[in-house]
């Protein structure tokens, strides 16, 4: 029996790329819903289930990082960002607000999907080879990461965090004590070799330790800043 088709909501409010965007996503076996306002787009987002949501920034109705914001007080769907090559600082808000990811427009069609198919991969448990772990669990004073079911535990309460959040918290922990440069995070955990704003690390980092932080006071100390260089998970009694 063939496998079901995962389901993909595309939002821009220009037709000319949503064509596209989903001509390059059914060529690679996605079934595609559209979207082209703001407000349809998350009256969908929270109606339907999608494995994975393209959302631009900028949209008639509804503005994208309110969008983006909204679905994140319900759902951690995965959501890739698109943007104009010139707001920098609209892409470290997306960031700030909960999206994993960010294709600056115009962009190739052939990047979008490979960053959609890296995103899915992350979402539906596959870590990569670099990330694996022989053990099923990482157990820290105050935190449980459970690697196969890709849920934290924080004082024994569940922490939902979104896919790139989960990856870079399993990335540093399973390497205690080891500095990190922003680059080797963006290379290794967001895939870029060869671009990607250093911003986009720190507003994840940011994110992971506020959500931590709501459920422990320790728990988000566990990843220290050093600063000039990057991050390291450490932890101290």
């Amino acid at each position: 029996m063939e496998a079901a088709k995962e389901r993909i909501l595309v939002v821009d409010d220009e037709e000319r790329i949503r064509r596209l965007v989903r001509m390059y996503l059914e060529r690679n076996n996605y079934d595609v819903e559209e979207a082209d306002d703001g407000s349809v787009a998350l009256g969908k987002a929270l109606e339907s289930d999608f494995a994975l949501i393209i959302l631009d920034l900028m949209l008639p109705g509804m503005d994208g990082r309110d969008v983006c914001s909204e679905i994140r007080q319900y759902k951690d769907t995965p959501i890739i960002m698109l943007t104009a090559a010139g707001d920098e600082g609209q892409r470290v808000h997306g960031f700030e607000l909960g999206a994993d990811d960010y294709v600056v427009k115009p962009f190739s069609p052939r990047e979008l999907i490979m960053r959609v198919k890296a995103l899915l991969r992350r979402s539906n448990g596959v870590v990569p080879e670099a990330q694996q772990s022989p053990g099923h669990l990482l157990t820290f004073p105050g935190l449980v990461i459970n690697i196969d079911a890709r849920k934290v535990l924080v004082e024994d309460q569940e922490v939902m965090l979104t896919p790139k959040e989960f990856e870079l918290l399993l990335y540093l922990a399973q390497r205690p004590e080891k500095v990190f440069s922003r680059e080797e995070l963006l290379r290794d955990v967001w895939n870029y070799q060869f671009f990607g704003d250093q911003r986009t690390v720190d507003t994840h980092v940011k994110r992971l330790r506020e959500k931590l932080g709501r459920a422990s006071e320790r728990v988000p100390h566990h990843i220290h800043t050093v600063w000039g260089v990057g991050y390291k998970f450490e932890v101290s009694e």
